[in-house]
């Protein structure tokens, strides 16, 4: 009778941790199933159940892959039950689908409180998916002006890109930005600026005006 209450506690404390295990997983699962569902096509998500490294999918939602619940562990499912130190999260490295195509993967740890591994939850994004809708992407806004070319004309005054940029040089001689100049800083270069005949440009005012974070009348005034 002694003995026997003596194990008690290890055998409840045993209870406890499994049930505690089990409520993470069921936790995780939900996670794993609203990810997959949420990237329907695009994202396998799949949760390894660490315990029983042989029959480890307990989930695979969005099956991209062709594996099943109940399926072993990956390597890198095993390199986390080998060893505790291994790191939590291994995010977007290169990975690869049975059948050839080339995924982007991440695999996240899930610890119990004793600070065991007990699950993995991995994303493997379809990127050969993307790869298509990328370049259609990268043709579309292709121009064809050479690296290191001047484009053949800008839908901007250029005027105003010279002025900003004066604007913006003055500023940092007073060690600031045109925005975080004070007042009487601002006066003085509204009025610098007026007297090298920026102001003969075209929304000259409006221009400054945006970049000191002040209203045109101020700006006017500023010339005084």
């Amino acid at each position: 009778m002694v003995q026997n209450w003596k194990t008690r506690p290890a055998a409840t404390e045993a209870v406890s941790v499994g049930s505690e295990d089990e409520h993470l997983l069921g936790e995780a699962e939900k996670v794993a199933v609203a990810l997959g569902r949420m990237f329907p096509g695009l994202c396998e998500v799949v949760l390894h159940d660490l315990r029983d490294p042989e029959h480890a999918i307990r989930v695979i939602e969005n099956n991209l892959s062709g594996r099943a619940p109940g399926d072993p562990a990956t390597e890198l499912g095993l390199a986390r039950i080998a060893d505790s130190r291994y790191p939590d999260v291994v995010q977007n490295y290169p990975n690869r689908f049975p059948d050839g195509r080339p995924a982007k993967s991440t695999s996240i740890g899930i610890r119990n409180s004793e600070g065991e591994y007990i699950a993995a939850l991995c994303l493997n994004l379809d990127v050969s998916v993307l790869s298509p809708v990328a370049l259609a992407l990268a043709n579309l806004v292709a121009t064809g002006t050479e690296h290191g070319a001047e484009p053949l004309e800008t839908l901007r005054d250029r005027r105003a890109r010279e002025l900003r940029g004066t604007v913006e040089e003055l500023a940092a001689r007073r060690g600031a930005t045109p925005r975080s100049l004070g007042r009487d800083a601002k006066r003085e270069l509204v009025r610098q600026l007026h007297g090298e005949g920026w102001f003969d440009s075209r929304d000259a005012a409006r221009t400054i005006a945006d970049l000191l974070g002040v209203s045109r009348a101020t700006v006017y005034n500023y010339t005084k």
